[in-house]
């Protein structure tokens, strides 16, 4: 494109700050986006993306001294009816629909359409299903306006976040991690319905730490480090080397390398037989050795999850045992399996894993804290502020100070405390369910480096993950799971390579033969 042919800005953020209780999450950030162009956003876990975008949507105010311009105008947007009125909607991760509500309810929510036209008439749910209609016929959609929220897949309830923004006429379409909950066939349609709003002429910002939709997708991509703007590239500028020194001020060149020591194949430390429950998993078997790093890859759906959770006791198992070091162990619960040094990162973290509104202090100690019992059940707090203390700075996590709650940091730094609670049982075997979803490239490089330290000092490490290249990479071996059972193993001793493609021909079934390792 040549310079006198570039569309100019539709959204201009200039001097953008803010402070939280003497914390600076932004400095003098600019952001500039154009009209039909996707716009990626990125930066580490707590570099300000999120607070960026909640003051462009008006649910926070910025510092005094900066100002946000639309199509070359001055706004004041203080509050989220101002900004839907400028023609601003955001789609965040965790959606904002109302389940109980249909479709089109949802789509007019905030401004329903009433019998007569007057403020205080009755709802006119037909007309709002009439006036939604054609925007989700536009958009593709394959259930009608009556349906309820309720009733629809993840993928569709997005399908809807979208019509409501398209149907309010928005000129800007803010998406946070939007493909995080959904399926490869699922993104597809995703990112198609994304290239048809941009071609609309839709200023789209997307936001995501999977460099690979930041490739197919991005026109300019604006990078933010530690509450400060870095800089811009262009489409034709875009690389893994540019972004990540751009992320983190450092290179990451050796992002998947191995550097635990080869584990001792006879040093057998748990071992799994026949294990299943009463639907999803169908006897699995498999032991796991001291010191190893053991990738568990497959499908959605394969059964993954359900495996490390019946090994945890979170899960009731028909058949099947457990043996560490060769004996039989009783595992009814998930105290039974941190009492024998067994250990399970959940993959939903704020669900299942995190007590969000407890401090960071808390969040560790929670699992451990009859450690710090004085007599009478009183506890030690020093001991406890300490052992917190201690893992904030082995685990690098940017908090301001132990007490805040752990619910206002970053996805990257939730995931190193809920990591750091389990550290602090001192577990022999570890499970780690997708541990580096949602979570930048510089927490992602902590994590990797935790897991090859761990592995190094001689625990065991199961770890279940989507990404392919994370997989081969981190892995010693990988066992790969289709349909509840386990389809094939490959790497360690068995003489099968270890690629990506390799893992993806037992997930699907798609061939028997699997490529000989390379010589």
């Amino acid at each position: 494109m040549k310079p006198h042919d570039i569309a100019p800005a539709l959204l201009e953020m200039r001097g953008i700050s803010k402070t939280f209780g003497g914390v600076r999450a932004l400095r003098d950030v600019c952001l500039s986006v154009r009209a039909g162009e996707v716009h990626a956003l990125m930066g580490e876990n707590g570099a300000g993306k999120s607070t960026l975008m909640r003051i462009l949507s008006g649910a926070q105010r910025a510092d005094a001294g900066g100002e946000i311009l639309i199509g070359a105008e001055r706004v004041d947007i203080d509050d989220p009816l101002t900004a839907r009125s400028l023609g601003i909607a955001v789609i965040y991760q965790e959606m904002s629909l109302a389940p109980n509500l249909t479709v089109a309810e949802n789509i007019y929510l905030g401004r329903e359409l009433r019998r007569g036209g007057g403020r205080w008439g009755m709802i006119d749910r037909k007309a709002m299903e009439i006036g939604c209609a054609s925007v989700l016929q536009r958009l593709g959609a394959r259930f009608s306006p009556h349906t309820r929220v309720d009733d629809l897949s993840i993928a569709e309830r997005q399908l809807v976040e979208i019509a409501r923004a398209v149907h309010g006429q928005a000129r800007i379409l803010v998406m946070d991690e939007p493909t995080t909950p959904l399926s490869s066939r699922e993104t597809d349609r995703l990112f198609e319905l994304i290239r048809q709003l941009r071609s609309e002429g839709l200023a789209i910002i997307y936001i995501s730490h999977r460099m690979s939709e930041i490739y197919e997708l991005s026109d300019r991509v604006s990078v933010l480090r530690d509450g400060t703007y870095v800089g811009t590239l262009e489409r034709a500028d875009l690389s893994a080397q540019n972004l990540v020194k751009m992320m983190v001020g450092r290179d990451i060149s050796g992002f998947y390398t191995k550097q635990h020591t080869a584990y001792a194949p006879g040093r057998e430390i748990l071992a799994v037989r026949g294990l299943a429950d009463a639907g999803r998993v169908r006897g699995c078997s498999f032991v796991l050795h001291a010191g190893e790093v053991l990738g568990l890859a497959g499908l959605v759906g394969a059964g993954r999850t359900e495996l490390a959770r019946l090994i945890f006791g979170a899960a009731r198992r028909v058949r099947g045992e457990v043996l560490i070091d060769g004996k039989p162990v009783v595992l009814r619960t998930p105290r039974d399996a941190i009492n024998a040094g067994i250990v399970y990162l959940t993959e939903d973290r704020k669900g299942h894993g995190l007590f969000l509104d407890m401090s960071v202090r808390d969040n560790i100690n929670v699992a451990v804290c009859g450690r710090d019992a004085r007599a009478g059940g009183v506890l030690n707090l020093t001991r406890g502020a300490g052992r917190a203390n201690e893992a904030i700075r082995s685990l690098a996590i940017r908090v301001p100070h132990a007490r805040i709650a752990v619910g206002t940091l970053s996805g990257g730094n939730q995931q190193k405390v809920l990591l750091s609670r389990l550290l602090e049982t001192k577990p022999r075997i570890l499970i780690l369910d997708e541990p580096t979803r949602g979570v930048d490239i510089g927490a992602k490089s902590e994590i990797y480096r935790i897991i090859n330290e761990l592995a190094e000092s001689g625990v065991g490490v199961i770890v279940i993950s989507s990404e392919l290249p994370e997989i081969v990479g981190v892995a010693d071996r990988v066992l790969v799971m289709r349909e509840g059972e386990l389809a094939g193993e490959l790497g360690g001793d068995t003489g099968q390579a270890m690629t990506q493609e390799a893992i993806i021909a037992l997930a699907t079934g798609a061939g028997r033969e699997i490529p000989d390792k390379a010589a």
